[in-house]
């Protein structure tokens, strides 16, 4: 639109030099285009057109622009159409109305000139400058419009991306919080509940049999120490520390000859060919052990367990089994992924995609089952 005014302006002022060459009015019609294109230069400087308040110089600059144009269209018709870029720059400064109003008195003075250069009536010089008015008002409405429903769009997807990226970091807390209470439940937790368990033992047989007594207080001594072990890798990073000297299997084994050490007979089987696991499954599966052993020896009474830890190539699958009094299973609850034991273990199998069965009933023992697809691991 600039360029538009600019080829308008320069177009009028040539061809009222090739029609009118040295008269008395010239000088002033030269000087009058130069003044109007330098006021128009200076439009941009004076702050931004539509959208907010117009300020009292921006107003003043269109005034002077206006004033000079009419001066110009005046001494000659020629510079009428020059109006129509005026039209969008008070489109741009006014508000509607006022803007309205000014284009209004600028096709006014746009149909007068031209009548005037024909020099009769005609009435296409009537309706011409109206329609094109009209026209320009209509498509400058138009693209305002789009492109205030564009801003809108736009600070709708910032505010949406914002909320989204709120949410998830959320969601990322929550279950980081989660997986670290899982994580407790299922070392630090059961290493002290282990200790409590071995003391108080100790403690009821202290003056009847003081040898079993001491074996208790060794053993609690043993499981603290295998308990400062796990904090201190749990703190350094997170991973199990039975993981640290060897694989999955290894892992197992240990855990199950350090659970008979407390009277539980536990003995683990492996079964098909070993194949690497990643990281995160191997600490699952160590995670989801230790938790199923800790619920037998806490709550079934059992006096014998059995782990197996099946590859089957596109899985793997983990077992342990219990002789110990049983119990009817519950259908798990929905939002259930906080809490210890049972939540604690679905909640892992989920994360990992995995799925988990169990079978019990009362006085008949239980066998849980967790089998992970590599695949999605």
């Amino acid at each position: 639109m600039h360029a538009a005014f600019f080829l308008l302006l320069g177009g009028a002022l040539a061809r009222f030099l090739l029609r009118h060459p040295g008269e008395a009015r010239t000088p002033w019609i030269i000087a009058l285009s130069v003044v109007l294109a330098v006021l128009y230069v200076l439009g941009p400087a004076l702050g931004p057109g539509r959208g907010t308040r117009p300020t009292p110089r921006r107003i003043t600059w269109l005034a002077l622009v206006v004033a000079v144009w009419v001066v110009l269209v005046v001494l000659a018709p020629s510079f009428a159409w020059c109006a129509v870029p005026l039209f969008y720059t008070g489109l741009r400064t006014l508000p509607a109305r006022a803007a309205l109003v000014l284009i209004g008195v600028l096709t006014v003075f746009v149909v007068a000139a031209q009548l005037r250069l024909a020099g009769n009536f005609d009435p296409n010089l009537l309706l011409a400058p109206p329609a094109v008015a009209a026209l320009a008002t209509a498509v400058f409405v138009h693209m305002e419009r789009q492109a205030e429903r564009q801003r809108a769009l736009i600070d709708d997807l910032r505010r949406t991306r914002r909320e989204l990226a709120a949410t998830e970091r959320r969601e990322g807390t929550l279950a980081e919080r989660q997986r670290l209470s899982m994580e407790i439940h299922d070392t630090l937790a059961q290493s002290l509940s282990s200790q409590q368990m071995l003391l108080q033992a100790a403690d009821r047989l202290w003056d009847a049999d003081p040898e079993r007594a001491r074996a208790h207080v060794r053993t609690a001594e043993s499981v603290t120490e295998r308990g400062l072990v796990e904090a201190r890798r749990f703190v350094h990073d997170l991973a199990p520390a039975d993981l640290a000297g060897g694989g999955l299997d290894e892992a197992l084994r240990t855990l199950a000859a350090r659970e008979s050490e407390s009277g539980l007979a536990v003995r683990f089987h492996a079964e098909g060919t070993p194949a690497p696991l990643p990281d995160r499954v191997e600490s699952a599966l160590l995670r989801i052990a230790q938790g199923a052993l800790a619920n037998v020896r806490e709550h079934a009474d059992a006096t014998a367990a059995a782990i197996t830890l099946t590859h089957l190539g596109d899985q793997v699958v983990l077992d342990i089994a219990d002789n110990g009094r049983g119990f009817t299973p519950e259908p798990p609850r929905e939002g259930g992924v906080r809490g210890h034991g049972l939540p604690a273990i679905r909640a892992r199998t989920r994360q990992l995609g995995g799925t988990l069965t169990i079978e019990s009933a009362p006085g008949e023992g239980a066998v849980l089952s967790v089998a992970i697809p590599l695949e999605a691991s």
